[in-house]
């Protein structure tokens, strides 16, 4: 026995989940991989565990968008921009629980949590249920996360105000930047920035300000470590193409020093969403938790790296494969940022899977061959 887990619209979907059971052999899923592909589709295989692929990966898209929500840290067009805009996802996540429905968004991770025995990286959102609860279940009701019987009254996303300034700052590359090559490029080719070129991470001085991609800890944090002005910018999927960029100051920071960053990354036609000084910023922390779970589904033998990432591309439209994206900013990046947010949050929704250790300190390969 096998299963075939379509994704809806399934016209229109391409992707096909061909789950194995125990018991189910190799001639059954050779055959309903070449059905799938008979019909257009791009089958990935995977054991049949809770949530299969997709649905299990993808739990942090929406539960780190909601757990902001939560913590009040924008509004919830403000945060649907981040994800979408800077950070490349087709939509936001509160506009996708809308779209799907917020019953069956909610089910499906209380389902997971549940089968994974309560375990805190699938907790659900009390913030869903109550929607849930009181009926606001997205498009189909008329009002979820915003409203569409009278869509004035939703909220719009706030961006930074125009910055004036006389020139712009001087610009400094400093360190490893192979990892961020699109912002490398935009701020040479834009701003005049000069490289020195070294071994450690990626980061840059405006000026005196330190503007560097987050790493699970606060600018405040960061700003007290290395005695500067600090600015940290949040994950995106293409620097270059993306209409926006996130940021997040130090309390450190005077005004003028937070206001360089911002007339800098104006000049190069990007919108500025400035978040409270947030741990891991948004979207940094959510492909940090996309990434640490498709680590385990591989660990774990549920699917192959190459299924893994196929699934969540055509299933879910990701900009980049979480693996992909995971070994683009590098291994270390990733653990860096879940241990930092592990110190802050103490909770073991963000401890790092063991691969993601191994490949951090061993840059040992991925597991290969057939992942059932």
């Amino acid at each position: 026995m096998a299963g075939m887990h379509f994704f809806n619209p399934a016209p229109l979907m391409k992707l096909v989940e061909i789950v194995a059971g125990l018991d189910t052999d190799a001639t059954t899923l050779r055959r309903l991989d070449a059905l799938a592909r008979h019909w257009g589709k791009q089958p990935v295989q995977c054991r049949s565990t809770p949530g299969f692929i997709v649905n299990r990966v993808a739990r942090p898209f929406y539960a780190e968008t909601l757990r902001a929500l939560e913590e009040q840290i924008a509004d919830v067009a403000t945060l649907d921009a981040a994800m979408r805009d800077a950070g490349g996802f087709a939509m936001g996540p509160l506009q996708l629980t809308d779209l799907i429905g917020q019953d069956v968004n909610f089910a499906v991770t209380q389902s997971v949590f549940q089968a994974f025995f309560h375990d805190d990286r699938f907790r659900p959102s009390l913030l869903q249920q109550e929607r849930v609860s009181a009926g606001h279940l997205g498009r189909k009701s008329g009002r979820g996360f915003y409203r569409y019987d009278d869509e004035s009254l939703n909220p719009a996303a706030r961006y930074a105000e125009p910055v004036g300034a006389a020139s712009l700052p001087r610009v400094t590359l400093h360190g490893d930047w192979t990892s961020l090559p699109e912002l490398a490029a935009l701020l040479q080719e834009n701003a005049g920035a000069v490289k020195q070129p070294g071994q450690t991470s990626p980061f840059a001085t405006v000026d005196e300000v330190t503007f560097m991609l987050t790493n699970g800890k606060t600018a405040s944090q960061m700003a007290q470590q290395l005695g500067t002005p600090v600015v940290l910018f949040d994950l995106s999927a293409n620097y270059r193409r993306a209409p926006t960029l996130v940021l997040a100051c130090a309390s450190q920071n005077r005004p003028q020093d937070s206001a360089k960053v911002i007339h800098l990354l104006q000049t190069l036609g990007k919108r500025v969403i400035e978040l409270p000084d947030y741990p891991g910023l948004l979207v940094m922390r959510t492909v940090a938790m996309l990434v640490n779970e498709a680590l385990d589904v591989v660990n774990k033998g549920v699917a192959s790296a190459a299924d893994t990432d196929n699934a969540m591309l055509f299933g879910v439209n990701y900009p980049r494969g979480p693996l992909a994206w995971g070994a683009a900013l590098g291994w270390s990046q990733i653990l860096t940022t879940l241990e930092n947010l592990h110190r802050c949050y103490l909770e073991p929704r963000y401890r790092p899977m063991p691969l993601l250790r191994h490949r951090a300190t061993q840059y040992a390969a991925l597991p290969s061959g057939e992942h059932r």
